[in-house]
């Protein structure tokens, strides 16, 4: 029912910043919950940050607190995540993902949309 595109993904030097994007067509769920999730090869995909439209609040995985923002422009129907102090770790396929229930569950399982992802490389 909706589709999301994410980009911004590239290289960066171990310490720096990138902001990925992630745009909604056909989406009109205010209330769902958003998330970006990444995966390393031989890893599982695991859950970076979610937010709920209402009331804002928002989740971090304990690997990138403090580090990472996820905030939600509605107007113009995107997703972003606001990267900085980047480690080598981080390197992984970025992907966006929605909740069609309004209420968040940070599991991937529980989401029903997806993007194709973009990656992230970091280097030291």
């Amino acid at each position: 029912r909706i589709q999301l595109v994410e980009s911004g993904g590239g290289s960066v030097q171990t310490g720096g910043s990138l902001s990925l994007r992630c745009a909604a067509s056909g989406y009109h769920f205010p209330d769902n919950c958003m998330g970006w999730f990444r995966q390393s090869p031989g890893k599982e995909r695991e859950l970076v940050a979610a937010i709920r439209t209402y009331p804002g609040t928002t989740t971090y995985g304990d690997s990138v607190q403090g580090r990472f923002t996820i905030s939600r422009n509605k107007e113009e129907n995107a997703l972003y995540l606001q990267m900085t102090n980047l480690r080598p770790e981080d390197s992984a396929v970025y992907y966006c993902a929605s909740r069609f229930v309004a209420t968040c569950v940070f599991a991937p399982s529980a989401f029903d949309y997806w993007g194709q992802g973009t990656q992230v490389t970091v280097s030291s």
